[in-house]
């Protein structure tokens, strides 16, 4: 995705969210990887706006990977919890990240994980019939390491020879 398609992408996703309740500030994105480059998230009298130009006087600033940004921008990736995993590194006020933060949709992946126990819930009944095959492959194993004290006897008896050459290299 290109830079010019990250920023149209993000103001789209932004022009249907409601600032009206936050307070005013200025976030710079510095975007990293495919489609670099940096814009930038203001609110002024709770008005967002999502622009593609560089913030010099900005309260904070984002440095993310645009494959994170456009996940955090659809509610796929917590923008909290992306924080916390070092995918985001927020330079200056903190405060104003979580101000912005508040604005990408958090609510989405409370639903899709609503949904998604329910079709965990089939894979889980599965995947005991997978553990009993791993049980088997590790009785598998165990057999394998019954045969292998046989293998350990055999360099046993290569080590006795390598032993009689020793003395004869000595000569």
């Amino acid at each position: 995705m290109t830079y010019e398609k990250i920023v149209d992408y993000v103001q789209k996703k932004m022009a249907k969210v409601d600032a009206a309740a936050t307070e005013n500030l200025a976030v710079q994105v510095d975007v990293t990887g495919e489609g670099e480059g940096a814009f930038y998230i203001a609110v002024c009298d709770g008005k967002l706006d999502v622009e593609p130009y560089e913030y010099y006087d900005h309260d904070a600033k984002i440095v993310v990977d645009s494959s994170d940004l456009i996940d955090i921008v659809d509610g796929k990736l917590d923008a909290a919890k992306a924080f916390n995993e070092g995918k985001i590194r927020v330079e200056g006020n903190v405060e104003k990240f979580i101000s912005i933060k508040a604005l990408f949709p958090a609510a989405a992946p409370a639903k899709k994980a609503e949904a998604k126990p329910a079709a965990k819930k089939a894979p889980a009944k599965k995947a005991p019939a997978k553990k009993a095959p791993a049980k088997k492959a590790e009785e598998k194993k165990t057999e394998v390491k019954k045969e292998e004290p046989k293998k350990e006897a055999a360099p046993k008896a290569a080590a006795k020879p390598a032993a009689k050459k020793a003395p004869a290299k000595k000569k």
